[in-house]
Formats: structure tokens, sequence, C-alpha cells
């Protein structure tokens, strides 16, 4: 029948269909764009989806919280692929935490439908989708774009809320505290250091990507070591993602719902950057007793009209693609 899989059209069934999809996946955001992840066809129907503890940011993210977000975007992305090939992805996540507590998810390709026209328009955001450091304009997104955006998140099983006003002050106020205290720890600056890439490479933040630094001072953004200086947009434009837990399981069902965000802004022509300091510091023993009205924040974003930036590299297929077909112990 048209439009519908049939069992021997499996997307992982050719070496060209798994590039082709671990192609889609691995063009997710990343912390510090560190591409944390691995891969491997378990068989026709299956793919697996690891952690590459290798690349785990030991101080900004010890207990894995923004390796299992840059993964679980990456899964996004994975599920959009499955999709345009006319198949359902079915996951798993963290099917085996005590033996292979790398294992993230497996996903399972099972006949379905033909994808449907917003699913496409997501897929063919992935290669556009950008993280942008430079300065917005000025006037504020459409109320029908900030729905969107809310209902992309909540298609996750997560949340998105606008935060403005005073609220969004003290939030800044509080990121550019937790900057402060990040960049004054030596180890810190070394970490950060390890993943900036001024002379290019296949990861880390490149030179093009670094964005001005704002010449009041008073937007925090990372710094990556850019020289340049520039005026910000004196009122950005906040929201916060949250999900109802603060684990492992929550941690992917975040970046899942973040890509799907972040696709949805780059369909509607919005950029977008990330805050994650305060959530760095966030101190161990409270994580996941301590939650808000609407979960745990995962992930500050600020939303805006920007400027095209070029894309950050990625690492080929074949490194992040494991082909040895043994499972790992």
């Amino acid at each position: 029948m048209t439009g519908v899989a049939r069992p021997w059209d499996s997307p992982f069934a050719s070496h060209a269909g798994v590039r082709r999809i671990v192609a889609s996946a691995v063009a997710a955001p990343s912390v510090h764009n560190t591409q944390p992840w691995r891969f491997r066809r378990l068989d026709d129907t299956t793919m697996e989806l690891y952690a590459d503890l290798d690349r785990l940011l030991a101080v900004t993210d010890p207990l894995g919280r923004g390796l299992g977000i840059s993964c679980g975007a990456a899964l996004f992305n994975l599920r959009l692929a499955v999709r345009m090939t006319g198949h359902d992805p079915v996951v798993l996540p963290l099917p085996d935490p005590g033996g292979q507590p790398e294992l993230l998810a497996t996903v399972r390709a099972t006949p379905g439908g033909p994808p449907t026209t917003d699913e496409r328009l997501l897929h063919d955001m992935i290669p556009h989708r950008r993280t942008n450091r430079f300065p917005f304009e000025r006037h504020p997104l459409p109320r029908d774009v900030l729905l969107d955006l809310v209902n992309a998140a909540h298609d996750e099983d997560a949340t998105l809320l606008l935060v403005k006003g005073g609220t969004a002050r003290r939030v800044l106020d509080m990121v550019a505290l937790a900057d402060d205290t990040l960049t004054a720890d030596a180890a810190y600056r070394a970490e950060l250091a390890r993943w900036t890439r001024p002379a290019g490479g296949p990861d880390g933040v490149p030179a093009h990507a670094f964005g001005p630094r704002p010449r009041s001072g008073e937007l925090p953004m990372r710094g990556f070591g850019g020289g340049q200086v520039a005026d910000f947009e004196p009122e950005p434009q906040l929201v916060a993602l949250f999900t109802r837990g603060d684990g492992p399981h929550d941690w992917l069902r975040a970046g899942q719902a973040l890509q799907r965000v972040l696709l949805t802004a780059t369909a509607h022509g919005v950029a977008a950057s990330m805050f994650s300091q305060p959530l760095d510091l966030r101190p161990p023993q409270h994580r996941g007793d301590r939650p808000g009205p609407f979960g745990h924040v995962q992930m500050l974003i600020r939303l805006g009209y920007g400027p095209p930036v070029p894309r950050v590299p990625r690492r080929p297929v074949y490194e992040v693609l494991d082909r040895t077909g043994a499972r790992r112990a």
C-alpha cells in the first residue's frame, strides 16, 4: 500500500539507511558541542543510543544531566529520521541501567503510516537549527509562536513557561552570579578551554560561534573567549523548560522536549541560545527533593530574532557509529 512501510524496508536494514538516520541524530545540540553520544545497530529493526562517558564534563556536569539532555536531543532527531521512513520509533529508555548504565535508549522501528506534515517540517529543520549567541532584535515573539513552542514541549511530556518582568531579571541575575562562580574556578576554566576551538575542529565550540560579549554586561552570556563586544537586547525573552522529575529518565525527556522546541522555533524563524549555569551549580543533594509547582527546571532558553549564524562542526558518522555488531560489556 502506498505510503505504508513494509517490514523489509526497515530503516536500519542497510548501511546507507543507518548512516542517514545517525547523521540526523548527531545534528542535535550538545553542551559545549561535546557530542557525547554513540550509536549501535543491533539488528535490522533496532538501534541503541549510548552515552560517550569520555565526553562527560566532569567539572560542569558531574552527574551527567547535561549529557543526558544532549543525548535526549539526539534521540528526538533519531525518532524524526525513523518517521521519515514510514516507521514508528518505539523507544525504551534506560533499558539496562544496572548492567550497562551508558546504554540510554533502545529504539525499535515498527511499520507505521507516512510522516505527518508537521513531522516532515521538523525533520527539514534539523540542518538549519543553530545556537545563536549574538544580539537579537527587540520586538517580542508573537503569541501564536509562543503557543506553538509551549505545545511542542507538552508533546514531549515537559512544560515550557515564559519568564517575564521582574522574574526574568532575577533569573538573569542568578545566571550571572552562577557564571561568576564557575568562572572563578580554575578547573572549570580549564574544562571550558578544552572544548573551545579557535582554530576549528570536529567538536567543541568554534570561534565563529562564540558570539560577542555584551557591552553592558547585563546579559550573562557564557564566555568562550570572544574579543568583540556588542549591544544586546535590553529585555531578553526567556522561557524555562521543566520536567516533573530530575533523574536520568527526566534528562532524556528534557532533551527530547528541548529539541522539539528548538526545531519548532527554527521553523518560525526564531533564534535561540541557552543558559544552564545555575543548573550546573545546583547541589547534588538537592536534586529530586525540591521541585517547584511545575517540577524541575532543566534549561533556560533565550529566544528572539537574530542574525544568521553558520553551523558548528560535527564528528563524522563513522566515529560515533559502532559497526562491530557486538553488544558492549
